[in-house]
């Protein structure tokens, strides 16, 4: 562009010093003013039309090289441009991703939420209705219930609220039967007001207390269960009593408080269990008595395999019995035989011999020589 330039404006130079010294060369000639007036003008003009032409030339020469550099700018600029529109539409197709993400988030934590109110609404009416006496009572033989068929345990199980022995004071919720005639006694009213009333506390210092309180009415009544001596009071019940929390976070609740209950409990005769525990407890049982099963069907297969060895041994001495006797009736059979051969047949045969017999011959008789197997031989049976 620089030398486009250049060359335009030496040729305009050169063209305005060729006219001005061809005017001058004119002026000299000229004889009178009028005569510098037509060459100044002409001058002038044919400065004007040499300016318009070069810049006409110059304007043409620019357009094209523009042309060129707008080209090559294109080129330069295109990919650029590809890269950013598919960069744009990778952006919109995030941007769709991410509005959709966050509209099923956003379902979701609705879905979370009413959830939750849900429950929240569930477990305050549960615990509105926990707190009258007979309901709590019904729902913790409910959830005994429950885990007993759980454990598959409904067979060996007595819901009786009336124990076995003689002593009418005591009622236990369920009565479990071991193999070898024992029982285990199992207590479901575990004190539970204290922990619901924490539950409904709306400040931390409520709770806390309410919390205690719920630990301590545990360790209290673990110590009127112990004092109870289920095992000593009760015909083949074991040394220990199970008390039975209808739910994990009311046992958990009191070892956050007291972490020594499980200790103290063992101390006073008494297991705590929740219901995975009892569960746990109540299949170790099953597997007892599956094992027994067991060992009772050895025990009819023993007495059976007995009983049909004898009947055999009895079946067998008829067998031989009649052995015994097949081969005396064989001996008797051949002995008749021989006397009809050698006695009698012959003087019968003398009557086909002159005519005074019947047309059917009388027939040959053979000795029986196949004798009966001996029953107490090997291998018969």
């Amino acid at each position: 562009m620089d030398a486009l330039v250049a060359v335009s404006i030496f040729a305009v130079g050169l063209l305005l010093g060729f006219a001005l010294a061809w005017l001058l060369t004119r002026q000299s000639k000229a004889e009178s003013g009028l005569e510098q007036s037509r060459l100044r003008e002409a001058f002038e003009a044919l400065a004007a039309q040499a300016l318009r032409g070069n810049t006409q030339s110059f304007l043409d020469l620019a357009k094209g090289e523009l042309e060129q550099k707008r080209q090559a700018v294109d080129a330069l600029v295109k990919p650029l441009q590809d890269s950013l529109a598919q960069f744009g539409q990778q952006i919109q197709s995030i941007e769709r991703q991410r509005a959709d993400a966050y509209g099923g988030l956003r379902q979701q934590v609705t879905s979370l939420v009413e959830a939750h109110h849900a429950l929240s609404k569930q477990t305050t009416t549960l615990a509105q209705a926990l707190k009258a006496p007979q309901v709590r009572g019904r729902w913790g033989e409910i959830q005994l219930r429950r885990v007993v068929e759980l454990a598959g345990m409904l067979a060996y199980c007595d819901f009786e609220e009336q124990a076995q022995a003689g002593d009418s004071r005591l009622r236990p919720d369920l009565i479990v039967k071991l193999p070898n005639q024992r029982l285990i006694v199992v207590d479901a009213k575990a004190p539970l007001n204290a922990y619901l009333e924490a539950i409904e506390a709306t400040d931390e210092a409520t709770r806390n207390a309410r919390l205690a309180d719920h630990a301590a009415r545990v360790r209290a009544h673990i110590r009127a269960l112990g004092g109870k001596d289920y095992g000593g009071r009760i015909r083949d019940a074991a040394e220990f009593v199970v008390c039975f929390m209808p739910g994990e976070v009311f046992l958990s609740a009191a070892l956050e408080q007291d972490p020594s209950l499980l200790e103290f409990g063992v101390d006073q005769g008494v297991l705590l269990a929740t219901p995975t525990t009892l569960i746990s407890l109540l299949k170790a049982v099953a597997y007892g008595w599956n094992s027994e099963k067991v060992a009772e069907s050895a025990r009819q297969i023993q007495d059976l395999g007995k009983e049909v060895h004898e009947r055999l041994g009895i079946f067998a001495g008829h067998i031989e019995k009649l052995g015994s006797n097949l081969a005396t009736a064989v001996k008797s059979y051949n002995a008749a035989v021989g006397s009809l051969e050698s006695r009698v047949l012959p003087s019968a045969r003398k009557f086909e011999e002159l005519g005074a017999a019947s047309a059917k011959p009388l027939p040959e008789l053979e000795r029986v020589e196949v004798e009966p197997r001996d029953a107490r031989q090997p291998g018969l049976f």
